[in-house]
């Protein structure tokens, strides 16, 4: 599984993708959870792309603002993550940097979207921000 190291940087950027407003962030709806509990099964198979991805943006905070990314404020974060996404990350990364990342962006949406009953949107909190009620 993930290590101490790994799930702070997994939080931090779960609340950058999924950023606290109005509504709790990505972490606190249950987001992480249901990438933990994804990472054990369905998605077991990204465990070590999850750990080789996390552990370069690490490297990369570091190089850039000489901090820890979970130790980032929020504009750093965002930064970042916007140079990954673009491609502009100069080091060597052991995965697809760009393509990673669309995919964990994905896989955040899935946790925040999902049916509270799969273990992911907690209490429904994604539902209620946009309006939509079970009736049944």
């Amino acid at each position: 599984m993930l290590g101490p190291r790994h799930l702070l940087t997994l939080q931090a950027l779960v609340d950058t993708i999924i950023p606290e407003d109005d509504y709790p962030g990505g972490w606190e709806s249950g987001v992480g959870e249901y990438l933990l509990r994804q990472l054990e099964s369905d998605l077991s198979y990204c465990l070590t792309s999850y750990r080789d991805w996390l552990d370069a943006l690490e490297i990369e905070a570091e190089r850039v603002f000489q901090r820890s990314f979970a130790g980032l404020a929020l504009k750093s974060r965002t930064a970042l993550l916007k140079a990954v996404e673009q491609g502009e990350i100069k080091s060597d990364w052991p995965v697809d940097q760009a393509a990673f990342f669309a995919q964990i962006v994905e896989h955040c949406t899935e946790g925040y979207y999902a049916d509270p009953g799969n273990g992911a949107n907690r209490d429904g909190i994604a539902w209620a921000m946009v309006g939509f009620e079970v009736t049944a």
